[in-house]
């Protein structure tokens, strides 16, 4: 540190947190280090809202490098993994979905007709998994498949009828009730791209809904928040979403009635350093 800024004296706390504390001060200001770091992060959370999602490209990762726990490993006609269906929402651009958060919380009257046309499944589906670029793309770019990677781990012992996966662009946590409708699921889980902070860009959010249908409001969902390397790790995520999951079913609930009795994950590697608040 420069001689001509002071230092704070809790800047031995700044290990155990990506918060901007003790940053010190240059006379009274802050200093410039701190200050064009503040810049950058500001720059990199408006970049996150505005980055456009490629569907295309995460469909086809999505179908290829993860199989869903109904098609087990060598099944005949499986080889390419889940179906993944590509929609959008009645938000028809980016301005018109940051201006209007209510037509990002429906489907576009195209997608709605694609999935009511769709011919209803033999037996009816457990899950449904949606997938919408939210207020950040980015961590939907970066963290949704090896997310899902994760959660199949989870999954596939147990007997879970999976929908085809819905990527949704211009996407609200409330699309899903919608899709989970349309798709006839029992549950639905939202993998969205939360808000940008200044030190978490690409922060993805699981959203649980129990028999989901347009209307819902939030009571009835679960979230689950932070999921990246550097907050909630993917495997600690996936354990407690199960566990959701798994309750959800057994007592047909979700929301303010179901609670993460969870703790941390057996056999998941935890974060580096010490969470001193816990």
């Amino acid at each position: 540190m420069s001689k001509s800024v002071t230092p704070n004296p809790w800047q031995a706390l700044r290990q155990f947190t990506a918060a901007r504390i003790a940053l010190g001060r240059a006379g009274v200001s802050l200093p410039t280090a701190p200050q064009l770091d503040f810049q950058l992060a500001h720059a990199q959370a408006r970049d996150a809202v505005h980055l456009p999602l490629d569907t295309q490209a995460l469909a086809l990762a999505l179908a290829s490098g993860w199989r869903a726990p109904a098609a087990p490993a060598g099944a005949p006609g499986q080889e390419a993994g889940i179906e993944v269906l590509c929609l959008h929402s009645a938000a028809p651009d980016r301005g018109t979905y940051l201006q209007r958060p209510d037509l990002g919380r429906r489907l576009s009257a195209q997608s709605r007709a694609e999935l009511e046309g769709r011919a209803p499944p033999a037996r009816p589906f457990d899950l449904a998994l949606v997938v919408a670029d939210g207020l950040s793309a980015l961590a939907i770019e970066r963290h949704a498949l090896p997310f899902l990677q994760a959660l199949y781990q989870r999954l596939a012992p147990d007997d879970w009828r999976l929908a085809p996966i819905v990527l949704v662009s211009q996407g609200r946590v409330a699309v899903g009730d919608e899709v989970g409708e349309l798709l006839g699921a029992q549950a639905v889980v939202v993998l969205i791209g939360e808000r940008p902070g200044l030190s978490s860009p690409d922060s993805m959010g699981l959203y649980l809904t129990w028999s989901p249908r347009v209307g819902r409001t939030d009571a009835a969902r679960n979230c689950i928040s932070n999921v990246r390397p550097e907050g909630l790790a993917y495997g600690e995520a996936a354990y407690k979403l199960h566990y959701l999951l798994s309750e959800a079913r057994r007592r047909r609930l979700s929301g303010v009635d179901l609670k993460d009795e969870t703790g941390a994950a057996p056999g998941v590697a935890q974060q580096d350093g010490v969470r001193f608040l816990l």
